[in-house]
C-alpha cells in the first residue's frame, strides 16, 4: 500500500530531549514529516536521538537547519523559548509555522506578539509573504504546551505515544489569525492530542493549580522526609514525590515565570492543609472525615 503523503516536508526540532524527542519519534511513526531534523546545543543529545531515529539528521547551525524548514517546534526549557523564538524567526521563509512546548505561555506569548508588526485584514499566504518582505515577523507562531511531561530527561526518555489521548493547549495572542491556530491545533492533534484552546494568562492560571504547585508540594514533602524516615517509603510516599525528581534548573525557570499564578495557587493549597491541621489539633474526626471525603471526590472524579 502506497504510504500517504507527509504533512509536512521538513520538520524542525529545537531541543530534543524528552519532549522534543517524541514529537520526533511521533512525527516518523504517524509518516507526518518527510524529514526530521533536530537541532541543539550538545553534539552527543543529537547523536543520541539520531540512533533512537527520533530525528533523521542533526544540526548545531539553527539557521541552516530553519532555511528549509515548513515547521519549527522550539522544546527547550521555558527560560530560552522567546530568544529562541526570535532567532528562528530572523531567518525563517515568509509563513513558516512555529510553535513550542513551553510549561509556560504568558510571557513567551506576550515577547513573540510584542515583536510582531501590524498586519493588514488579509491573512493569504500570499499576503503573510508579501507582509513579511516589508519587515516584521517572518514566522506564524502560535504558542502551546503539550500536557504530558515527565520527571525522566533526555532523548533516550522520548516514546512516540507520548502524546496519545493527552492534552495540549494551544494559546493564540488575540491578533493571532483562526487559520493560523488551526494549523498549529492540527499538528498537535496529528501526533495523538486533545487540543484545548485558550489564552495564555488562563494557561498559566489553570496550569498553576494542576502542574505548577503540585511539583511545589512534591518537591516539599520530598524534603521534609528526613534521611532516617526513607528505607520506610512505600507506595503512596513514592507516588507522592515522583515528580519532585524533575530537573531542577528547568523547574525553577517554570515557577519563577508564573510565580504569582504558583503563589495563589499554593496558598489555596495552604488554606485546605490549614482546615486538615485544625481538624487534626481538635481531635474533630467528623470534620476530618468531611474534608477528606471532599477530596476523595474530587479525585475520583478524574477517574483513573
Amino acid at each position: 500500500m502506497k504510504a500517504p503523503k507527509a504533512h509536512w516536508s521538513t520538520v524542525v526540532i529545537v531541543g530534543v530531549g524528552m519532549i522534543g524527542g517524541s514529537i520526533g519519534l511521533a512525527l516518523k511513526a504517524r509518516k507526518l514529516a518527510g524529514r526530521v531534523i533536530g537541532v541543539g546545543r550538545s553534539a552527543a543529545s543529537l547523536a543520541e536521538a539520531k540512533r533512537l531515529h527520533a530525528i533523521d539528521d542533526a544540526a548545531t547551525d539553527l539557521a541552516a537547519a530553519v532555511a528549509t524548514a515548513d515547521l519549527v517546534v522550539v522544546a527547550t526549557g521555558v527560560g530560552s523559548i522567546s530568544g529562541i523564538l526570535d532567532d528562528v524567526d530572523a531567518v525563517a521563509r515568509p509563513g513558516m509555522l512555529l510553535t513550542d512546548a513551553g510549561s509556560t505561555k504568558a510571557r513567551i506569548v506576550a515577547a513573540w506578539e510584542k515583536g510582531r508588526r501590524s498586519r493588514g485584514p488579509s491573512k493569504t499566504e500570499a499576503s503573510r509573504k508579501t507582509d513579511a518582505s516589508k519587515g516584521g515577523r517572518h514566522a506564524r507562531f502560535v504558542g502551546a504546551h503539550p500536557v504530558a511531561g515527565s520527571h525522566r530527561r533526555g532523548p533516550a526518555a522520548a516514546d512516540p505515544n507520548l502524546f496519545n489521548g493527552r492534552v495540549t493547549i494551544v494559546t493564540p495572542a488575540t491578533a493571532t489569525p483562526a487559520a493560523d491556530v488551526e494549523e498549529i491545533s492540527g499538528f498537535w492533534s496529528a501526533l495523538g492530542s486533545t487540543v484545548y484552546t485558550m489564552t495564555p494568562r488562563d494557561h498559566d492560571r489553570i496550569l498553576a493549580m494542576t502542574s505548577h504547585a503540585p511539583h511545589v508540594v512534591a518537591a516539599a514533602v520530598a524534603a521534609a522526609t528526613p534521611a532516617e524516615a526513607r528505607p520506610f517509603t512505600a507506595g503512596g510516599w513514592r507516588d507522592t514525590t515522583r515528580i519532585a525528581a524533575g530537573d531542577p534548573e528547568l523547574w525553577a525557570d517554570i515557577l519563577l515565570d508564573n510565580a504569582p499564578a504558583v503563589a495563589r495557587a499554593l496558598s489555596r493549597i495552604a488554606g485546605v492543609t490549614e482546615k486538615i491541621l485544625d481538624a487534626l489539633e481538635a481531635s474533630d474526626r467528623r470534620r476530618l472525615v468531611s474534608l477528606l471525603t471532599r477530596a476523595k471526590e474530587d479525585r475520583d472524579a478524574l477517574g483513573s
